[in-house]
């Protein structure tokens, strides 16, 4: 309905009149159908969506005031619903908020061409959405890979922000949508540090509690496996998997779990049925330092353990520290019982080159960008195959770092990722 609407003038350009009568009868039939069968719709994106094209729908057609008025209302009260205070959606998945504002964007200019005042929960939406969008945004103009977010369609994205009127910095803190950006010095960190999206809303959710990716300049070093949008659908369970996360993993199995109820599935698709119930995030922002430190519980139950990530950019954005720390819930050691190995993985994007030296250090470099080096002090870091699912041309082979020990015997890790040369200049010292 959104695009026959948004393209009706090209559509019927030069039609004869059995076209165009049969064109509004079908188009008729469709507004009919949907109007009974959006209030039964799951919830989430395609719920929002049949608000919009049928707000479209009461502006663009002949139709009475009251069919208008109920449609502006019925889309306020689904936009006040799923839109978060800080611009993100309730689904937590970039890839939302990039589809909703396309629709969003002309909708609101088509109030303003009937003449028609737009609903005050559109107008705060869209300009809650566009700095959200951004926050997600690396330098290169792609989003980053987080619950079914893919490929980066770089002109959809370049398009919509042309509406963002407050060309400002992005936001730093998304506490409602659950993420944490870091930028400095050309560079910035994205991280999850959110609890699961509702159940209703979960299907494309990864379990990627504390993932970060981190970006220079234009390009990406550390990274997410991402989805692959337009491939099979069979990897979407390995791309929402923990281990396609640059985060902590437990004895292999994922911080959340998914549901394979052929019932369920039929409805929800394969939602979220667990992971962490209590994710503390504390932001850090001092004189030269931005980070923070989060803590999630998706292995207590059957682990018994909790997963702390602190990460913090300083430098000018030439140093990312990070810890990350294995703790009981009540406090006390680990116990040494077989279910209590760790791995932390680093997922380095495809176009990164990486060279291991004899001290264990990983050197991490762009054809045509900067050199990152890589040390742990702990855990000698390991170098593994990996799957980068979220490249344009679909998936790529990549590989990872690994840390992988005991947490009864290593409760803490340390690491570091220190940017030696910067492109175009010389290497620092």
């Amino acid at each position: 309905m959104i695009a026959w609407l948004q393209h009706s003038s090209v559509v019927l350009q030069g039609a004869e009149f059995p076209f165009y009568r049969a064109f509004l009868k079908s188009l008729a039939m469709q507004i009919r159908y949907l109007r009974s069968m959006a209030r039964e719709m799951p919830d989430g994106k395609d719920r929002l969506r049949a608000r919009i094209a049928l707000a479209l729908a009461a502006l663009s057609l002949p139709a009475p005031a009251s069919a208008l008025r109920s449609s502006t209302r019925n889309l306020a009260d689904e936009l006040e619903r799923q839109i978060l205070p800080d611009g993100g959606h309730i689904s937590r998945n970039p890839m939302t908020v990039l589809e909703l504002l396309a629709d969003l964007l002309p909708l609101r200019q088509t109030y303003a061409n009937q003449a028609e005042a737009p609903p005050p929960a559109l107008i705060g939406a869209i300009d809650r959405m566009l700095p959200a969008l951004r926050f997600f945004r690396h330098q290169d103009g792609s989003l980053a890979r987080f619950n079914g977010m893919g490929a980066t369609i770089h002109d959809r994205i370049a398009t919509i922000l042309r509406h963002d009127d407050t060309v400002g910095a992005p936001l730093l803190h998304a506490p409602h949508s659950g993420y944490e950006r870091l930028s400095m010095g050309g560079v910035t960190v994205i991280a999850d540090t959110g609890q699961p999206p509702p159940v209703d809303v979960s299907n494309a959710a990864h379990a990627g509690c504390l993932a970060f990716e981190l970006s220079s300049g234009r390009q990406h070093f550390i990274v997410n496996a991402g989805i692959d949008t337009y491939g099979a659908a069979e990897f979407r369970p390995l791309a929402r998997a923990t281990a396609a996360h640059s985060t902590a993993t437990v004895n292999d199995t994922s911080s959340a779990r998914f549901s394979h109820s052929l019932r369920v599935s039929d409805l929800l698709g394969s939602p979220l049925i667990g992971g962490p119930q209590h994710v503390p995030c504390k932001r850090i922002d001092q004189k030269g330092v931005h980070g923070f430190v989060a803590r999630h519980d998706g292995y207590a139950a059957r682990f018994g353990f909790l997963h702390e990530r602190e990460l913090k950019l300083a430098t000018n954005g030439n140093v990312l520290t990070g810890r990350d720390r294995f703790l009981r819930p009540g406090g006390g050691a680990i116990r040494n019982n077989g279910r209590d190995f760790v791995t932390v993985r680093f997922h380095i994007h495809p176009d990164i080159s990486l060279l291991q030296d004899e001290q264990d250090r990983l050197t991490l470099t762009a054809s045509q960008g900067d050199t990152w080096v890589f040390t742990c002090t702990e855990v000698a870091p390991e170098v593994e195959e990996s799957i980068y699912f979220a490249g344009l041309g679909g998936p790529r082979r990549s590989r990872q770092i690994v840390l992988g020990f005991k947490a009864s015997e290593i409760a803490e890790v340390r690491w570091q990722l220190t940017r030696t040369h910067i492109a175009g200049y010389p290497e620092n010292n």
